[in-house]
Order: structure tokens, then sequence, then C-alpha cells
């Protein structure tokens, strides 16, 4: 009897003990939380950067068709999102795209529209400073809940726009290419590190 009394005091722990375990744990799951979303977004960040690159490019090369080369760039990036959010499911079981994802698009993207097309009828260079910017917010106020890489990416990308768009002359569009999708690009792979 007094072999087991021992035997319990030396595996009880005191107050503080448990809190500091506790804390410890807490952090280990916050951890791992930011790897997964980190993870998931450094792909779907690549994923758009070289789509974002390869639009500005070809906008580049053919700007008489720029309307039909962005369309298809935000369908190609939707659907890649879809596509990693599947395959990211079978790995984590955890759904990252569902039907309010998809609205979330339809709005941002009508939004953006409204602003550049009806209310502002932005030139070419303007719609080029103003989709990589009105992106950038978003991803910016994500890393106030989700992290300084993505505080840091948006600022970085919206301050080098803005250079280009006041200081670049007719390579605005190549500038744009290597800021916005490079950065991105980057960034994502950036975000594996971390």
């Amino acid at each position: 009897m007094v072999a087991e009394l021992r035997t319990t005091e030396m595996a009880m722990i005191d107050r503080q003990q448990a809190v500091d375990a506790l804390s410890d744990i807490d952090d280990v799951v916050r951890r791992v939380r930011q790897s997964r979303l980190y993870d998931l977004n450094s792909r779907i960040m690549v994923l758009w950067g070289v789509l974002v690159f390869a639009g500005n490019v070809a906008t580049w090369l053919w700007p008489r068709y720029g309307g039909y080369i962005w369309i298809t760039v935000n369908v190609l990036g939707v659907a890649g999102m879809a596509a990693i959010s599947v395959m990211n499911y079978s790995r984590t079981r955890i759904r990252t795209f569902d039907f309010r994802t998809l609205v979330v698009f339809v709005l941002f993207f009508a939004f953006g529209y409204f602003c550049a097309n009806v209310l502002g009828h932005f030139t070419a260079r303007q719609q080029g400073t103003f989709w990589p910017i009105y992106f950038m917010l978003f991803y910016t106020i994500a890393g106030l809940w989700f992290g300084y890489a993505f505080i840091a990416i948006g600022l970085g990308i919206t301050a080098l726009t803005l250079i280009g768009y006041f200081f670049i002359g007719e390579a605005f569009p190549l500038w744009i290419a290597f800021v916005n999708g490079g950065g991105l690009v980057l960034g994502g792979l950036w975000m594996r590190r971390n």
C-alpha cells in the first residue's frame, strides 16, 4: 500500500506543470495548423503565380486579346484551386474549396470588374496596376489572422507594382509579370520553408 502511494505521488504533477504542458500542446497545435495553412497556400500561390506570369506575358505579346487572356487565367486559377482542394482533402480530410469559396471568387471578380470597368473605365496600364493591388489587399488582410508571410508578400508586391506603374514605361506588362507572377511563385516557395 505504501509503495502504491509513493508511485501515485510521483506520477502526479502540480498545477503549474499541467498549465505548462497544456500550453506546450497548444503551441504545437498552432504551429501544425499554420504549417498546413502555409503548405496549402504555397501551392495555391505558385499556381496563381505561374498563371499570372503567363497572362502578363501573353497580354504584352497580344494586347488586343487581353480580356480573353485574363478570363482564361482566372478560370484556370479557380479550377486549379478546386483541384488542389480535392488533392488536399484526400490527404487531410479538410475541405478547403466549397460552394462558398466559389461565391467569394464570383463576388471578388464582380466587384473588381465593376470598379475597374464600370466606375473607373481604367486603361490597360491602370488595369495592370489595379488587379495586383486588389488581390494583394486580401493577402495583407489575411496576414492579420494567418501569419506575417501573407502581409510581407502583399505589401511587397503592392509596393513593386506601384513602382512599376509610376516609373516603368512600355515594359510595364513584363514588369508586372515578374513582380506579380514571380512574386507569387517566390512567396509560395518561401511559405513552404516556414
